[in-house]
């Protein structure tokens, strides 16, 4: 399984971290709701930047992507918040947008969704 690049750099401003409980909610007649879980394991969903500091890496980047990954494809990586090793994909199969942080894209970011299941 592929690893992800360690050329690029998540970045911490904008991260965010959420998932849906995977609990089934049953209102009652009278009295409190009955919950129950619907799945053991639960699809957590990280938003978080990537910064690549050469056009180079940017290319690298995209060639991991398309040929290694064939876009839907599951990569190992280290948790950006925990650091134990998770197994990871694209939300969608989605990179985002790559935006230059300046000229030649010498510096650039995507903003992404990295999904794995917990």
């Amino acid at each position: 399984m592929p690893n992800f690049p360690a050329y690029a750099e998540i970045l911490f401003a904008g991260y965010s971290e959420s998932f849906d409980p995977s609990v089934l909610r049953t209102d009652m007649e009278r009295g409190v709701p009955k919950q129950r879980l619907l799945n053991t394991q639960v699809l957590v969903k990280v938003q978080a930047s990537i910064l690549f500091r050469s056009a180079a890496d940017v290319e690298a980047f995209e060639d991991w992507y398309f040929n290694d990954l064939q876009r839907i494809g599951w990569f190992d990586m280290a948790h950006p918040r925990t650091d134990q090793p998770i197994k990871a994909r694209f939300e969608n199969g989605s990179i985002g947008a790559l935006v230059p942080l300046n000229t030649l894209f010498r510096v650039a970011r995507r903003d992404l969704v990295l999904e794995y299941l917990r």
